[in-house]
């Protein structure tokens, strides 16, 4: 039965020396009561207390690192089945997958695109996670010499080989980095769960084309006998309906029935699903890996295009929907405007904000551009529940400092808030207020329009 954070609380050692990471005793226990942190985190609980709460503190989902310091991704710790109960906490990895039987020039062009792919969304920036290296020759030496040269780059690995002699030269090659180890299966799992323990890492164990009883009985011998926790789930489904399936059920065991043994992030192959030369495919296999509790997702692919798709995708589903993504209030200078530049006012929900900002740039006219403080929502859902009326434009002009910085007394507003026009006019006395377009798209033209 799960315990409250004050039932927690009381059989802590309630010092509130901070180690733990959070102020109190009492708010590391009501994280431990949502399943959010784990007990280890404590340095001081006894081995009484950890025997208690071991199984009603900790997250239902185990939290699994790959790689250390600027190379670290985590996955897992989820506590809910849809995001709008609560939220999701850790975005899946993107990963791509290299084989050791590309040649050095094709090896290394497609590491250095990998790598070097950035793109910037609402102020986040967006970037693939890692690459998987995938013995395809069964050399050792050449597993080695790509895994080493992939570590060059600042992004997280996996290991993928059925020999566990190449796999420990990989792990050699890269030791201290803590790669994910794929897999242990049936045939070998005492031998890579060894070697994951030897060199720090995680251990990804696959199962059998859904079979997730059998997947269940493999992770329960490697916990017991060879004592490993850092596990990453494959059920061994590369189709819509299986793997959607076998996903669904692995959360909902975790979470609804607290079944410790599918209690793991889970790791999803798209393109092993999607059939020969089909990027498409691969790709809304992808997608549906991120929407459905894919924790560590293998493209085997590169193409911008599709990956901006995907990542635009999990930025929007990984955002916790009880805080929308902002930017702050204030006054900002588009073009390095003078007293003579129209002012524009809008929300300080980022893709607004973003989407106003990059318009007017692209102008080519210079602009000040105040922004409320919406507590992250649109225009439109701002003005519906009363975060972007006449009043609140009008404390936010005096606020800024504007009045200093223009010559004029124009503000521009957006075209689907125009009823508050009038409003606006008794609130700002003396001011003209001018009614701009409803879309950002046509924000350059209606500029235009007014230096005409």
């Amino acid at each position: 039965m799960a315990l409250s954070g004050l039932a927690i609380y009381k059989m802590l050692p309630q010092t509130n020396c901070k180690e733990c990471g959070f102020p109190t005793c009492l708010a590391f226990a009501m994280k431990l009561a949502a399943r959010q942190v784990e007990l280890s985190a404590c340095p001081y609980v006894s081995e009484e207390t950890k025997a208690q709460l071991d199984s009603a503190a900790a997250p239902p989902i185990r939290l699994i690192a790959l790689g250390r310091d600027s190379h670290k991704l985590e996955v897992g710790n989820e506590t809910v089945i849809f995001r709008h109960e609560k939220t999701f906490y850790h975005q899946p990895g993107l990963f791509y997958r290299l084989s050791t039987a590309l040649g050095d020039q094709e090896f290394s062009g497609l590491l250095d695109q990998i790598a070097s792919y950035q793109v910037e969304r609402v102020g986040v920036a967006l970037r693939v996670d890692g690459v998987a290296i995938q013995d395809a020759s069964g050399s050792a030496e050449t597993f080695a010499k790509r895994v080493a040269q992939a570590a060059e780059k600042e992004l997280a690995l996996i290991l993928i080989s059925a020999d566990p002699a190449v796999m420990e030269a990989g792990l050699k090659a890269v030791e201290g980095r803590a790669p994910l180890v794929y897999a242990a299966t049936a045939e070998n799992w005492e031998k890579m769960a060894a070697l994951a323990h030897q060199y720090g890492a995680p251990l990804a164990v696959r199962g059998k084309d859904g079979d997730l009883e059998g997947l269940a009985a493999l992770v329960q011998e490697i916990t017991s006998k060879a004592k490993a926790e850092d596990l990453v789930l494959d059920p061994g489904t590369r189709g819509w309906a299986d793997t959607l399936a076998a996903f669904t059920k692995i959360r909902r065991a975790a979470i609804k029935k607290n079944f410790r043994s599918l209690g793991y992030p889970v790791i999803a192959f798209p393109g092993e699903g999607a059939g020969a030369d089909s990027l498409e495919m691969e790709t809304m296999l992808a997608a549906q890996a991120i929407d459905k509790y894919g924790s560590l997702i293998v493209l085997d692919r590169f193409d911008k295009a599709a990956l901006y798709s995907l990542l635009t995708l999990r930025q929007n589903i990984y955002t916790d929907p009880q805080k929308p993504i902002q930017v702050t209030p204030g006054l900002y200078e588009i073009s390095s405007p003078n007293a003579d530049s129209p002012l524009l006012v809008t929300t300080n929900f980022s893709l607004t904000y973003f989407s106003v900002a990059g318009e007017v740039e692209g102008s080519g006219r210079p602009a000040w551009l105040l922004v409320t403080d919406s507590e992250g929502m649109s225009v439109l859902t701002a003005w519906a529940a009363g975060k972007f009326d006449a009043e609140r434009i009008a404390k936010a002009v005096r606020a800024s400092g504007v009045t200093e910085r223009i010559k004029h007394q124009k503000i521009v507003i957006p075209g689907f808030v125009a009823s508050i026009s009038g409003e606006l006019e008794e609130e700002l006395a003396g001011w003209e207020i001018l009614v701009g377009p409803r879309e950002a798209i046509g924000i350059p033209s209606f500029l235009r329009q007014m230096a005409a």
